[in-house]
């Protein structure tokens, strides 16, 4: 008698894909609520109010936290508890250079619509914003903006790899005091580089993006350091 064929659970010894576990649904949530500016830096995040607050015990939050501390998110400090990471010059520097190597790449060499149309609901989202004067809604629009930049790549693996940066760069924004002094000068720009993506000029939207990325981070920097340095 002839053996059937291996399936892929023998080859893997029986294991199996699992579904996002619940602390991963858990990171999740802090990591957006972090993208949102609901969580700011050195936010203390209380165990038992957050565990009561989403339903889960303290040991899944604790799960939780360990994914986010190890994304740069959150810190553990010994004897005093967990806390959103406060950022530094460094931490910007090195952002934004890992952000020009895989955005400005991505821009460039296009592969999915869906990126285009997230940057365009993000580019209206902060248009509508800014005519409201509601600058913390700017910056989480501006994310989505580039959330939406890097899905123009076409790779989920990306895409995932990308949300954690993406919390951190929330984290960076509320390095300068005055949001509408940030986020104003790059409204325009989002939508000019827009509108060079949706009409195919693919180099001039990563060339642009680049400088954009660049004055950013200047920006930023400036504010960490103040006028003395």
């Amino acid at each position: 008698m002839v053996a059937p064929p291996p399936t892929s659970a023998t080859i893997l010894g029986g294991v199996q894909l699992q579904r996002p576990t619940t602390a991963q649904r858990v990171a999740e949530l802090l990591r957006e609520r972090i993208v949102q500016g609901e969580l700011s830096s050195g936010t203390q995040c209380a165990e038992l109010q957050l565990s009561t607050a989403l339903g889960v015990s303290r040991n899944t939050l604790r799960e939780a936290f360990q994914i986010l501390v190890g994304e740069h998110l959150l810190v553990h400090e010994p004897h005093r508890g967990v806390f959103v990471r406060r950022l530094d010059v460094d931490d910007v520097r090195d952002i934004y250079t890992f952000r020009r190597l895989v955005e400005c790449a991505a821009l460039a060499h296009p592969a999915s619509a869906r990126g285009l149309a997230e940057m365009r609901a993000a580019v209206a989202q902060g248009m509508d914003a800014a005519a409201r004067e509601a600058w913390h809604e700017v910056g989480t629009a501006d994310v989505r903006f580039h959330v939406g930049v890097t899905a123009v790549a076409g790779s989920e693996r990306l895409d995932q790899a990308m949300r954690g940066l993406f919390a951190e760069l929330r984290l960076a924004f509320a390095l300068v005091p005055d949001a509408h002094e940030l986020h104003r000068p790059f409204l325009d720009l989002n939508a000019e580089i827009l509108e060079l993506a949706e009409r195919g000029q693919a180099d001039r939207a990563s060339l642009l993006l680049r400088r954009y990325l660049d004055d950013a981070e200047a920006r930023i920097v400036a504010a960490v350091q103040g006028p003395s340095s």
